[in-house]
């Protein structure tokens, strides 16, 4: 589990077969290798890898066929600029940004950036199985950062986010351009609630749906959320 907050940023290297390089390039990657070892789960630009040997500026990990496929890690485009790169969340660790997992949904597309007075302004494309977690003011993970939606646009599936210039200049976002593909996972909390809400789209199997009118204080007291 993650916060999307990026801690480093990195370059990823193909070794053959599975297997990659992670180097940390960044000031702050001292973070990052601090204290890592075999086993540790390093989100790289979202994705969660598994590391499998520990390097003098980075690490090792294995990035599945279906882990490339499903996520950027795979694109040439990845293999040309910077990752960005957070070590997995420690129990009595400060949570800043929101509960990421390093899971990704799917890949969207950067539309555009526009800079204003006090931030960048990104819109990017979000397939239906994104979008459908996405709300005005909720949380996103794009590339493993942590943002906030600024506006959605669901005719259009497509949402805004208002990046402040801190995030900007230390991840991999000032390096996109319009085109540019990003991984995207949607809150946690969202998923949860539609499993609540619609059990019989995520258990695959014929089940009532909960009525929203039935979800009243006694109802949720008695399955442990009050």
């Amino acid at each position: 589990m993650f916060t999307g907050l990026i801690q480093a940023l990195g370059t990823m290297k193909p070794l053959g077969g599975d297997s990659w390089q992670i180097t940390c390039v960044s000031q702050s990657s001292v973070v990052i290798m601090q204290d890592l070892a075999y086993g540790d789960s390093v989100a790289v630009d979202g994705v969660c890898l598994t590391v499998e040997e520990v390097l003098k500026d980075g690490f090792i990990a294995t990035a599945s066929p279906e882990t490339l496929r499903r996520t950027t890690l795979g694109s040439e485009q990845t293999h040309q600029r910077y990752v960005n790169l957070e070590a997995s969340l420690r129990v009595g660790s400060k949570l800043g940004g929101h509960f990421v997992m390093g899971h990704v949904d799917g890949i969207g597309r950067l539309l555009g950036a526009e800079q204003t007075a006090s931030s960048w302004e990104m819109t990017f494309t979000a397939s239906e199985a994104i979008a459908r977690y996405i709300v005005p003011k909720g949380s996103i993970a794009v590339n493993g950062i942590s943002l906030t939606v600024a506006a959605y646009e669901p005719e259009l599936s497509q949402f805004t986010v208002a990046v402040i210039p801190l995030t900007y200049a230390e991840t991999n976002l000032r390096y996109l351009v319009p085109g540019s593909l990003v991984n995207l996972e949607g809150d946690i909390l969202g998923k949860y609630v539609e499993k609540f809400l619609y059990p019989a789209k995520t258990n695959h199997k014929a089940v009532d749906e909960v009525s929203l009118d039935a979800i009243t204080p006694a109802f949720l007291t008695e399955h442990g959320y009050l």
